[in-house]
């Protein structure tokens, strides 16, 4: 069956890295025979600038028709002082609600090539793999009430509302123990339960989810705070970090990090599964736009090419195809190419088609 693939490059380099993209979804059509119908569109602030909305009615309307939505970045300091529902990341934000996209999927691996990349040692970071699972949809960004008001003694008061219902909650959990069953069988769930009732609300309503319908797989809780802590300290000890949109987004970054570049890793933001199965979901590396280098041709591709594998594995169920594609990256890196992101001092740097080259050339020899 034929793939639909809606492909947004975005602001910034997004173009660049989703060209890469591109060239590798060809290769996998022209080599190994998938079928895919490949779309593409505009989102966010290059959107703003020719429709006068980041998302575009007619852009959404091909994003739901589509299998899965690829992104490349968005926004940047040309749109700062763009209304809020009309910057850039409003587009993005307006695709994960219109999707129903609540589940984001963010591994943190770190490879042995790039082991010395990362800020902690190597010993506590070597063969590093988590995955941390953030809900999307909920929590203090989408609550109501949500606002800043005037104060009759003239002082000014902000306010998000952290809400999540026991629906929420169990939808989110569930992707958690079923990826934990396709991996080491560990779930660690987060929250300030000591604090905030929306945390205790968490814990308790996992624990249920849990004792009903997942026993084989091993549960634990941890207070966010000390997760943060952890994730420093001993991040071995974690396989999926199952969280709300506030920590996850926090946790998600600090995870990042460990690996050493933002440029190497992808990410997936799943809808629930319909009648027969399917989820809506959209794919994108976690960096941001990189304004200062777009254009130069010298942004990193591989997370974007990364989360094109896992739209391989999570969509598609193409997993050898995803294997493929992961195992060629990691040879491009055992290689010793680098971008300027990953490039130790004084090592030789590639640009970007430089490094899709790399990557498919990879491809090539694995076939």
């Amino acid at each position: 069956m034929t793939k639909k693939i809606l492909i947004l490059p975005g602001d910034g380099i997004g173009p660049e890295v989703m060209g890469e993209v591109r060239r590798v979804l060809d290769w996998f059509q022209q080599k190994r025979g998938l079928k895919m119908d490949i779309a593409e569109d505009i989102v966010g602030g290059i959107a703003f600038d020719k429709n006068g909305t980041p998302l575009a009615a007619e852009t959404l309307a091909k994003a739901q028709d589509a299998d899965a939505v690829l992104l490349g970045a968005v926004g940047g300091p040309k749109w700062a002082s763009v209304a809020y529902d009309k910057r850039p990341e409003a587009g993005l934000l307006a695709l994960r609600k219109e999707l129903g996209l609540f589940a984001n999927l963010r591994p943190a691996i770190v490879f042995d090539a790039l082991i010395d990349a990362s800020t902690l040692k190597a010993d506590v970071v070597r063969g590093l793999d988590i995955m941390i699972l953030r809900e999307l949809t909920g929590g203090v960004y989408f609550g109501e009430p949500r606002g800043i008001f005037d104060m009759p003694d003239g002082q000014r008061r902000g306010i998000n509302t952290q809400v999540y219902t026991t629906s929420e909650i169990h939808r989110i959990a569930r992707v958690a123990f079923e990826l934990a069953r396709q991996r080491r069988n560990k779930v660690c769930s987060c929250e300030k339960a000591n604090v905030m009732e929306s945390g205790l609300l968490w814990r308790e309503e996992v624990t249920k989810l849990h004792a009903a319908e997942f026993k084989d797989v091993e549960l634990t809780h941890m207070y966010a705070d000390n997760c943060a802590m952890q994730l420093l300290r001993a991040p071995s000890q974690f396989d999926v970090i199952l969280t709300d949109n506030l920590f996850g987004d926090v946790l998600s970054d600090e995870a990042a990090m460990l690996t050493g570049s933002l440029g190497m890793l992808p990410s997936a933001s799943l809808g629930a599964p319909d009648a027969k199965g399917q989820r809506k979901a959209m794919y994108e590396p976690i960096h941001g736009s990189a304004p200062d280098i777009a254009g130069k041709g010298v942004a990193n591709p591989l997370a974007s090419i990364l989360s094109a594998a896992m739209m391989f594995r999570y969509s598609f169920g193409w997993a050898a195809e995803a294997d493929q594609l992961e195992t060629a990256v990691k040879n491009v890196l055992n290689a010793g190419i680098r971008t300027a992101d990953i490039a130790a001092k004084g090592q030789k740097t590639v640009g970007t088609v430089a490094m899709g080259d790399a990557v498919i050339e990879a491809l090539n020899r694995l076939s």
